[in-house]
């Protein structure tokens, strides 16, 4: 793939580096919700996981980029669902399979950036959080994104996370010591990655008639960042 951008390298190095002490702060967000909620019905996790239960009750899911402990892979496996982790961190991996080793079988080291080690139609669902922030939009827009589809049943569900706007942002992150530690992270357009997803056969989740969560969500985290989620569907 060649030289990589500085922030995809730091990104490996970063997970490299604080694997165990992000796999702690992963379950925090769970625990603790977010702010900024752009919706009265989301405040955290346990809100999208309630929403994407009910948009696919059960069936096979991928969590591609599933980071150190793997904690969504974890929760949907004790729901029923037949989860497997990629990550392209193998200390990532390694933290996963001892904090979770019930599942260790389901984790396996792979780069998005190559294409995704498993036939068409294979998931029903397929969730990406907060990871395309660590890879090129060139590499998201001409491989990722129609690697999922690919990997997506028809009728089946994208969770895709990502830092809404343009450029390149670099900020600390108080979660890693006293002082933090500055990332820097790809931001995204919503319209250009709904295109790009159109495209290739996938449409959003609209909002509910009854409130039920769909539609471009909006969150801030602990950094603070401004987040966007939302969900897709295979035609």
């Amino acid at each position: 793939m060649g030289v990589k951008p500085h922030y995809e390298h730091d990104s490996l190095e970063f997970y490299r580096t604080h694997a165990a002490r992000y796999a702690e702060l992963s379950q925090g967000f769970w625990d603790n919700g977010y702010t900024n909620c752009s919706h009265p019905n989301f405040r955290g996790d346990r809100d999208l996981y309630q929403r994407l239960t009910q948009l696919v009750p059960a069936g096979c899911g991928l969590d591609a980029g599933c980071g150190a402990g793997a904690r969504d892979v974890f929760l949907l496996s004790q729901l029923g669902y037949h989860m497997t982790g990629l990550d392209a961190v193998e200390e990532n991996i390694r933290v996963a399979r001892r904090v979770h080793p019930e599942i260790a079988d389901r984790l396996r080291t792979a780069d998005l950036c190559e294409p995704l080690p498993f036939e068409d139609s294979r998931f029903d669902l397929i969730l990406c959080n907060a990871v395309i922030q660590h890879i090129p939009r060139e590499v998201v827009f001409d491989r990722v994104l129609g690697e999922f589809a690919r990997a997506l049943k028809p009728g089946g569900v994208l969770q895709l996370m990502f830092k809404p706007g343009q450029g390149v942002e670099t900020v600390v992150d108080p979660g890693y010591g006293v002082e933090g530690v500055s990332r820097s992270f790809q931001l995204y357009g919503e319209e250009e990655l709904l295109s790009a997803l159109n495209n290739r056969g996938m449409r959003i989740v609209e909002e509910g008639d009854n409130g039920e969560l769909g539609g471009l969500l909006y969150f801030d985290d602990n950094k603070p960042m401004r987040h966007c989620v939302f969900w897709a569907q295979k035609a």
